[in-house]
C-alpha cells in the first residue's frame, strides 16, 4: 500500500464506503482477504480480527509513515512597528522572507479603504479586500518588528493587463537577480474576471522593478459561460481546473527547471463534499521568465488554498489548507509533481509566507517554525500577524 491510496482513504474513504451497498450483514475480514496480525489488533485496537468494520479495514491498510511530519500551530503573535494592523489598510498575502542586507524582507499586498461589493458600480468600487492592491514590502531586523519601505510594484497604466490590482505575491532569488511573482486583474472586475499571473525582476531587492509586458501564466480557455449575466456559477462547460482564475503562484527552483505552483479555480465552482472546489497545478519553464508550459498531469491536488510549497529530501512539500476533501494536510512530491500525503494537520494559519533561510533539509516542517500570515480583522481589514508550529511526538497531561 503507497501513500496515494492514503488520501484516498483519509480523505474520501469514509464517504466511498458509506456509498456502499446497503447489508444487513456487515463485512468479514475473510470476505474483504484482509490479515490481520496480533500486532496490528494490539496497535490499532481491533477487537475481533474476523469482524471488520470500514474504519479498521482502512486503518489497516495506512502505510507506516511515523509522525516526523505532524506538527501544530501555535496562536498569531501581532508584528510591531509599521506592520502592526492599522484601521483603513488592508495588508495581506506576505510573502516568503528572505534574508539579505542584513535583514528580513517581505512583500505583500497592500490597498486602503473598505470594500464595497459588486453590488455598486464595479468600475468605481472596491469588489474585495485585495482588489485595488499594490505590492509594498518591508524589512526586519528580528522578524517582529518590520518598517515599511515603500512600493515595489504598482498597478499598470489604464488598458493593461495589470491595470485593476497586482497582490498576492511570492519572491524568489535565483543567482544575482530577484523576482516577485503576483496576481493580477485587469478592469473591470466582474464577478467573471479572469485573474492571470504577472512577473517582475530586480538587481536588488530594493528594486527598481521591471515587470513583464504579458502575463506568465493564464486561465485555461475552454470552459463556456452560461447567458450574459454576471453569474460564476452558470456555465455550459467548465472547462480545466483552472479554467476561471489562476490564484496564488510560487516558483520554486527544482531539477534545473523553474516550477510555478498555483491555485486553479474552475468556471461554474462547486461546493463538495470537501467544500470548494480549489486545486493545485504547476508550470515548468526552462528559465524564470518562461514560457511557462502547464503540466499535463495538472491538477496535482484536490484540494488547498493558498500556495505553500518548499524543496525536501529531493522533492517538494506541500501545505494543503482550507478547502477540499484532502485539505488541512501536509503532502510530499519526490518528483515535484504527484503528492502523498504524509500528515493531517489542524489550525493551519492563513496564506503562509515562509521563512527561507530555514535548513529544509533538518526536518520536513522545520521551514515551519515560524513565519508570516494574514489575519482578519474584519472582512474588509486584515493584518499580517507571526506563526509558530512545533512537532509532537507524544501527548501528556500536565506534570506528567
Amino acid at each position: 500500500m503507497n501513500n496515494n491510496s492514503l488520501m484516498s482513504l483519509l480523505a474520501g474513504g469514509a464517504l466511498l464506503f458509506s456509498c456502499a451497498s446497503p447489508s444487513s450483514n456487515p463485512s468479514t475480514s475473510e470476505e474483504s482477504d484482509i490479515e490481520v496480525t496480533p500486532a496490528q489488533m494490539d496497535k490499532l485496537g481491533i477487537t475481533h480480527a474476523d469482524h471488520l468494520s470500514a474504519a479498521s479495514k482502512r486503518a489497516l491498510n495506512w502505510p507506516n509513515i511515523g509522525n516526523e511530519w505532524f506538527i501544530e500551530f501555535s496562536e498569531l503573535q501581532p508584528l510591531q512597528g509599521d506592520l502592526a494592523y492599522e484601521e483603513g489598510v488592508v495588508r495581506r498575502d506576505p510573502s516568503a522572507m528572505i534574508f539579505e542586507n542584513g535583514k528580513y524582507y517581505v512583500w505583500y499586498s497592500k490597498s486602503l479603504g473598505a470594500t464595497d461589493g459588486f453590488a455598486g458600480d464595479v468600475e468605481k468600487d472596491k469588489v474585495f479586500p485585495w482588489d485595488r492592491s499594490d505590492i509594498w514590502y518591508a524589512t526586519s531586523e528580528d522578524g517582529w518588528t518590520w518598517k515599511e519601505e515603500g512600493m515595489a510594484v504598482g498597478r499598470g497604466e489604464p488598458g493593461a493587463y495589470d491595470d485593476r490590482s497586482v497582490f498576492t505575491t511570492e519572491i524568489m532569488k535565483h543567482g544575482d537577480k530577484y523576482y516577485l511573482v503576483y496576481q493580477t486583474v485587469k478592469s473591470p472586475y466582474t464577478v467573471r474576471v479572469k485573474n492571470q499571473i504577472g512577473l517582475a525582476w530586480a538587481d536588488s531587492p530594493d528594486g527598481p522593478w521591471t515587470k513583464s509586458a504579458e502575463p506568465i501564466l493564464s486561465p485555461a480557455d475552454n470552459g463556456v459561460w452560461k447567458g450574459e449575466k454576471q453569474d460564476r456559477f452558470a456555465v455550459e462547460k467548465k472547462g480545466d481546473f483552472d479554467s476561471h482564475k489562476v490564484h496564488d503562484p510560487c516558483i520554486v527552483p527544482y531539477e534545473g527547471k523553474f516550477y510555478l505552483y498555483y491555485k486553479g479555480e474552475q468556471m461554474g465552482e462547486e461546493i463538495t463534499f470537501g467544500g470548494r472546489q480549489i486545486r493545485h497545478g504547476v508550470a515548468i519553464a526552462d528559465k524564470p521568465e518562461g514560457p511557462y508550459i502547464k503540466s499535463p498531469y495538472n491538477p496535482i491536488s484536490n484540494s488547498g488554498h493558498e500556495i505553500c510549497v518548499w524543496p525536501y529530501n529531493g522533492g517538494i512539500a506541500s501545505l494543503i489548507t482550507t478547502d477540499g476533501p484532502e485539505k488541512n494536510t501536509i503532502q510530499w512530491a519526490p518528483d515535484g509533481v504527484n503528492f502523498e500525503i504524509m500528515a493531517s494537520i489542524k489550525g493551519a494559519p492563513h496564506a503562509i509566507g515562509l521563512n527561507r533561510t530555514a535548513d529544509t533539509e533538518k526536518e520536513p516542517t522545520e521551514i515551519l517554525r515560524w513565519g508570516l500570515s494574514h489575519i482578519y480583522k474584519s472582512y474588509d481589514y486584515q493584518c499580517i500577524m507571526r506563526f509558530s508550529s512545533k512537532r509532537i511526538t507524544t501527548h501528556k497531561g500536565k506534570g506528567e
